[in-house]
């Protein structure tokens, strides 16, 4: 095998956009199935049941976000057999992840008493609303080897480039579910259970959708067990996860915080601040897409030993994240006041929003650069680098918090803006060495890149 890459990234505006659009319409997809699951349980007009799904939702959606290092590991180190024309690496990759995958769906099945237990007795909800909640959960853990295998599928897709495969995956998942949800819960009255029994059957469902989308673009999905479990891959492949799963996990405690310190100050703090969280999700969709184009470019640039072309994706990325942070600052400035109005009617959480208005609107400017980062860390595989800043910034974060408790409710937007801020601060830092020592580490380089203007930017 050449050391010489045979596949370049493409590092323009029209690839990124090419990537970011569909990306971004996916992560969009998942409130909208949200909201529709809470419409026809609540339809049903019993609010214990409503309350049931959103607390068994809670666990079962915490615990499969804290193996989205799935779908993340694997776009990276797909992304990099890619750009290193290295088939054979890309197909060990996926057999590798999706039996990863399928062990961990499984543990999990195992494990259901116990972290339904631990889940429920964390969120203390009524006993007639957590009897409710352990069956959807108890029904719903079962799609988790299909739902771990949609990770890899995604982010298999993304890894090669194949973002448009990735949201048709998600929307057949997304509209199969509403529609099962519909049919089991109004149709057939199955209440609490209908609802998990649909969304076990859509995972189930676009699983193997993935894995026929593989068959039809020629991948090869199998691999010898020694291949797999072949020590230095499988430890690469497990350190990054592994990295990724602390990431997520410090990330998850940052926002968690977040929220129980609006708490402690009263049902209008927090009522108003997930009010203002909601702005920033907003835009956050769209900073995702971008990070995500972002992880698959770098990613290919780095199998590609493409150091130029590696430099302008990740150039070009910051100049759309950017964007959209100061888009994201103008909408809510300009708008933010409607919006908080539209959402709650509430006079004493419209004007706490509205006063902590300028928090909220600040957040995806100073936060643009974090996301940008995750994503080029991941595709680069600098994954122990970003487990480790997180944490640092975490820490800056809490010591943050703790120095300006005395400002209430500002304090903690503007411990949380620190947060932000130093997480894309602290990669931006650490960002050129590590290009330097990742393109010198081979001791060659792709000649392209060589002969490219290091400093260009083409347009699409």
């Amino acid at each position: 095998m050449s050391a010489i890459a045979a596949k370049p990234v493409e590092a323009t505006h029209r690839a990124v956009l090419r990537l970011a659009i569909p990306l971004t319409l996916a992560h969009m997809t998942t409130p909208l199935l949200g909201l529709v699951d809470a419409t026809v349980i609540g339809r049903l007009g019993q609010a214990h049941l409503l309350g049931a799904v959103a607390a068994a939702s809670t666990v079962a959606n915490f615990v499969f976000w804290m193996l989205g290092f799935l779908r993340m590991g694997t776009a990276g180190l797909t992304a990099q057999a890619v750009g290193a024309a290295n088939a054979d690496e890309q197909r060990v990759v996926l057999a590798r992840a999706l039996a990863l995958a399928v062990g961990i769906g499984v543990v999990l099945i195992v494990l259901q008493k116990p972290l339904g237990w631990l889940g429920f007795a964390l969120i203390d909800a009524s006993p007639e609303v957590t009897a409710a909640a352990r069956l959807y959960f108890d029904i719903r853990i079962w799609s988790a080897p299909f739902a771990l295998v949609n990770y890899v599928a995604l982010g298999a897709l993304v890894g090669s480039g194949r973002a448009d495969l990735g949201l048709a995956v998600q929307i057949f998942l997304n509209l199969l579910n509403v529609a099962l949800n519909i049919l089991f819960v109004a149709g057939f009255g199955w209440g609490v259970a209908g609802s998990a029994f649909g969304t076990l059957l859509s995972e189930l469902a676009a699983a193997a959708l993935g894995l026929a989308l593989f068959r039809w673009l020629g991948w090869r999905v199998a691999a010898p067990w020694r291949e797999i479990v072949e020590r230095s891959g499988l430890m690469r492949m497990l350190a990054v996860n592994r990295d990724i799963m602390i990431r997520t996990a410090a990330l998850l405690f940052a926002f968690g915080f977040f929220t129980a310190q609006g708490a402690r100050g009263g049902d209008v703090t927090l009522a108003a601040n997930a009010v203002l969280m909601n702005l920033f999700m907003l835009v956050t969709y769209f900073l995702d897409g971008f990070a995500t184009a972002a992880e698959q470019m770098a990613g290919q640039s780095v199998g590609a030993r493409d150091e130029a072309g590696f430099r302008r994706s990740v150039r070009l990325a910051g100049l759309w994240c950017g964007g959209f942070g100061v888009a994201g600052l103008a909408l809510a400035l300009a708008g933010g006041e409607a919006l908080i109005d539209f959402i709650s009617t509430n006079a004493d959480v419209r004007a706490a929003a509205a006063r902590d208005l300028a928090f909220a609107a600040l957040a995806p400017l100073v936060g643009a650069p974090a996301f940008l980062f995750d994503g080029v860390f991941i595709g680069a595989t600098w994954t122990r680098d970003m487990r480790n800043l997180m944490l640092a910034a975490l820490a800056l974060y809490l010591a943050a918090f703790m120095a300006l408790r005395g400002f209430g409710n500002a304090g903690l937007w503007t411990a949380l803006l620190i947060f932000l801020a130093a997480r894309g601060a602290l990669q931006a830092l650490r960002y050129p060495t590590l290009t330097r020592r990742t393109f010198a580490a081979s001791g060659l380089s792709n000649p392209r890149a060589e002969q490219s203007d290091p400093g260009a930017v083409r347009a699409g």
